[in-house]
């Protein structure tokens, strides 16, 4: 195992290494709660949905360990999970099957671009404020979904004169997700980790004399559990699934575009979290950023990058949406986790969690809800890197963030910064900056919202 891992050259111990990836699981742990939630909402099984969580996760998080050897976990994202649900099948009128097959179809780009030279043509090509904008304004859409699934957000009147409101606190899922926060809240300040997890569980027990949680019959794994898992893996060849996601030919510039959302979305969140933490950690060096480059696999970076880009497929093919590396892992590199131990760790915990279905599945909205608000906090941090002063920066920026939170799509946002980044490109007479890529998906977006005006 040393020699396999290479511990010695990476000057780590197996103890440390265990440690570190029982850190990570702990800290990313509430996806397990989160994503069955969430994607329930779509009307997929809970309870498939659970199992291939899981299964995502600790497959992701192996080929990570096993391949590229190096401390990240991979499972399904958080923003990428809200696209699946709330933009695509919610907003979009597209049922789960069709989805998965969108996210199975992101995961095979993924690939491609991870192995050849797009790669490097498409991360150059968003410019670095459009991409702390898409970034912030992800997490601020999904706090959003926390407090609106907490209760907090009221809605009063009829369209055009609907108005939003705070809802009172005389509801016991709202006290009980408000205490959740509260508890949530101090064990980050606190530095406490696994305080999401933690917060979770402590906000499910006290639910209990609340009437808020119910204790299930069995806490184990049912055979409702293994027909859900049925039910949603492997479930989008055929029709629905990839034998209608084309059929309609008004949503055709929609799918296009959402598949391209997914894929940038996800490019972008691994390669940050890989130089983010790598570079100061020294798993990744100068010559893994470079190899971001060219082609092939010639560094523990470019096998990081496949390992994500699998995972996508994989979790499609299970019945999940877009996997992705976790930011979560750098709790695990941070108490030392520097090799592919400390995955291999993380991925046989997401395992152990399969046979208790019934516990899991106890834990009310009012628990998770905090967490996603948490994570909305901890996402909206890109915001702070944005040149504000700069008006032409600023437009497209602010437009995205607006657009994605009050519009309640992420497609939307994105669209709707790319269309003004290129406005304000034109206006001051910089179109040449403008690379093809952000041109081409601007004349989708725009093809798009042309489309759903004349249908």
């Amino acid at each position: 195992m040393k020699d396999f891992f290479c511990l010695k050259e990476k000057n780590t111990s197996v103890r440390t290494e265990i440690f570190a990836g029982l850190t990570t699981f702990f800290t990313m742990a509430y996806i397990i709660f989160v994503n069955p939630n969430m994607l329930a909402e779509t009307g997929m099984s809970w309870d498939g949905v659970f199992v291939a969580t899981c299964l995502a996760a600790a497959v992701g998080t192996l080929i990570m360990a096993l391949f590229a050897n190096v401390p990240y976990a991979v499972a399904p994202g958080m923003g990428l999970n809200a696209l699946f649900t709330y933009t695509v099948c919610l907003a979009g009128g597209f049922v789960w099957q069709e989805a998965l097959a969108m996210v199975f179809i992101c995961g095979l780009i993924n690939i491609v671009i991870t192995v050849t030279k797009l790669r490097k043509s498409i991360v150059k090509s968003i410019p670095e404020g459009l991409q702390n904008a898409i970034g912030g304004a992800i997490g601020l859409f999904i706090a959003y979904l926390g407090l609106n699934n907490a209760g907090l957000i009221s809605f009063t009147g009829a369209y055009p004169s609907v108005t939003p409101g705070m809802q009172p606190f005389n509801a016991p899922h709202l006290v009980l997700a408000v205490i959740g926060l509260l508890i949530i809240v101090i064990l980050m300040t606190l530095n406490i980790k696994g305080a999401i997890l933690i917060g979770i569980v402590a906000t499910t027990i006290i639910g209990i004399p609340f009437g808020v949680t119910v204790i299930p019959e069995s806490i184990f794994s049912s055979s409702h559990t293994v027909q859900g898992f049925r039910d949603v893996a492997f479930s989008f060849f055929g029709s629905p699934g990839f034998g209608s996601l084309f059929s309609d030919p008004s949503k055709i510039a929609f799918v296009i575009v959402t598949i391209f959302s997914m894929s940038l979305s996800d490019t972008f969140d691994s390669i940050g979290t890989f130089i983010g933490t790598g570079r100061k950690s020294g798993i990744f060096d100068a010559e893994d950023e470079k190899a971001l480059e060219g082609s092939g696999f010639k560094s523990r970076l470019d096998k990081a990058l496949v390992a994500d880009s699998f995972a996508t497929s994989i979790g499609a093919l299970l019945g999940t949406s877009n996997a992705t590396t976790y930011v979560e892992s750098s709790a695990g590199i941070a108490a030392g986790g520097r090799t592919g131990l400390t995955s291999l760790t993380t991925a046989i915990m997401f395992l152990i969690c399969l046979p208790f279905a019934g516990l899991i599945g106890m834990v009310p909205s009012a628990a998770t809800s905090p967490a996603l608000i948490v994570v909305g906090i901890l996402m909206v941090e890109p915001f702070g890197k944005i040149n504000w002063k700069d008006f032409s920066e600023a437009v497209p920026a602010f437009f995205t963030v607006a657009i994605m939170s009050f519009t309640y799509g992420i497609t939307n946002g994105i669209a709707a910064g790319f269309i003004m980044y290129c406005i304000t490109k034109i206006c001051t007479k910089k179109a040449r900056e403008i690379h093809p890529i952000i041109a081409g998906a601007t004349i989708l977006f725009i093809i798009d919202f042309i489309l759903k005006a004349t249908a």
